[in-house]
């Protein structure tokens, strides 16, 4: 009785020390002005990426963690965003609004050229060929996903298909077109703009096979008053300068794993995490920087205020992401941790919100209130509860969603989320900034996600402290 005595009274002044670090030395906003402004947009393939693995790995160490780096992405080609400016040269002239996908060509250095509307067949394209080179081609392409042209083989012999069937347009065009000597294709997008990267072909490039010819994505406000112009058959031209750069790889990228080791059951482990990779049209602040940020001081909170835990915590920074749940897959299907060795694992990638409630089915329900004790009263102007729900079905590879939790859940791991919310009527829409140029420092909640590491934290050294792993009876329905 004296041991168990100890241990409480042990517990229960880390989980002091946290709570009081949480309100008087919350860190959470420092490691996110370090993503977001000395780091900014993290593309795998980018020096960004492995700079950011590295300060995450130093920071984890300099806390007193464990540290395991584990290699799960190579690309062949690297490739680096520098700045990219363009505009109209005419007496009503003004600056373009633009971006261009990752892994697609720059202008190497300023390039002025006049501008013509896409050739819609075979024929249009053979009466302009000989203007085409040189030249800006306007792609009429209605709403785009931010992701680049495709002119992979594979979509060549779609759009074949689609000419057979009357459809012509000027993607089918689109490799003529290069070979005429275009200096770039532009498409109208929506504002923010959402600015992705060249799926088709970015695992597949080689110094041999870069693209050639700019891939631009414009105000399209803007590109209506340049289409007018070119309709009116106006004298102007349109000048890039776009910092795209390509270089020789592999470029290699790692999940980074921090661990407060178990005392008792240090092969068993609760789990949380949340990915580095961010599109670099931005600064991938609220995609997913935030969610970096929150693990990284539930980590900073525990480890400096001496957790001890029976079973170990594992703090994840998962890599590529956004490439199709990489890091995550990778770490799951390799078995670093057994699944039956993993209690729960909680992923982060929603936003910048505050942790509120977590939902539990009923053989779980008990152990989370427990664990969770501590937060009930901890903060009354952002409540915290535990809620009981049935099992829902388990998730199948087309239905787990499309974040890090995916692959631990399609395995039958329980990963178990906190439900995020605006408690205060902050009016954040996540889907206004996910994937676009908004996805800035300036759109970050401070308060919310200080609350939401010390949530965290809490829950995690809770559940890690319990005599057995979390039950799985009744996680999904048969």
């Amino acid at each position: 009785m004296l041991a168990l005595a100890f241990t409480a009274t042990a517990q229960d002044k880390v989980v002091k020390a946290v709570l009081e670090a949480g309100h008087n030395d919350n860190r959470t906003m420092e490691h996110a002005d370090y993503i977001a402004r000395n780091i900014g947009g993290r593309i795998v393939g980018s020096h960004m990426l492995n700079h950011a693995e590295d300060w995450v790995a130093q920071q984890f160490r300099s806390w007193g963690l464990e540290v395991v780096v584990q290699e799960a992405v190579t690309i062949n080609v690297g490739f680096d965003r520098g700045p990219w400016f363009g505009r109209m040269l005419s007496e009503d002239g003004m600056t373009l609004h633009f971006g261009t996908p990752a892994y697609t060509a720059g202008t190497r250095g300023p390039q002025k050229g006049r501008v013509l509307l896409e050739p819609k067949n075979q024929r249009d394209f053979d009466r302009v060929k000989g203007a085409l080179k040189g030249a800006w081609v306007l792609l009429e392409t209605g709403p785009t996903s931010g992701l680049a042209i495709d002119a992979s083989a594979k979509a060549d012999s779609t759009r074949a298909a689609q000419l057979a069937a009357g459809e012509e347009g000027s993607v089918l065009m689109y490799r003529q077109m290069v070979e005429a000597g275009v200096l770039g294709f532009i498409r109208p997008s929506k504002l923010p703009m959402q600015v992705l990267y060249n799926r088709a072909t970015c695992f597949d490039l080689t110094m041999d096979n870069l693209p050639k010819a700019c891939d631009i994505l414009l105000d399209e406000h803007q590109f209506e008053i340049i289409k007018q112009k070119v309709v009116d058959r106006q004298d102007f031209q349109l000048e890039f300068d776009i910092r795209n750069h390509f270089f020789p790889g592999p470029m290699k990228y790692h999940n980074i794993l921090g661990i407060i080791r178990g005392s008792k059951y240090p092969d068993e482990y609760v789990m949380m995490g949340s990915h580095l990779d961010a599109y670099d049209i931005a600064t991938g602040s609220t995609d997913d920087g935030q969610g970096v940020c929150v693990t990284m001081e539930a980590a900073r909170l525990l480890a400096t205020s001496g957790a001890k835990p029976l079973r170990s915590i594992m703090f994840c920074i998962w890599t590529g992401e956004e490439y199709g749940l990489l890091g995550s897959k990778y770490f799951v299907e390799s078995k670093l941790v057994p699944w039956n060795k993993i209690s729960n694992y909680f992923n982060r990638d929603g936003g910048p919100l505050a942790a509120t409630s977590v939902t539990v089915p009923p053989a779980m329900y008990d152990d989370f209130v427990t664990a969770c004790k501590p937060l009930f009263d901890y903060n009354p102007d952002i409540p915290f509860s535990v809620i009981k729900r049935e099992g829902d079905p388990q998730p199948r590879p087309t239905q787990a969603g499309g974040s890090d939790h995916a692959y631990f859940a399609m395995n039958g791991i329980p990963a178990i989320s906190f439900r995020e919310s605006d408690v205060f009527g902050m009016d954040f829409i996540y889907r206004d900034i996910w994937h676009t140029e908004d996805d800035l420092y300036d759109k970050l909640i401070p308060a919310y996600m200080e609350h939401s590491a010390v949530i965290q934290a809490v829950t995690a050294y809770g559940l890690a402290n319990l005599n057995h792993l979390l039950s799985r009876e009744g996680l999904y329905k048969d």
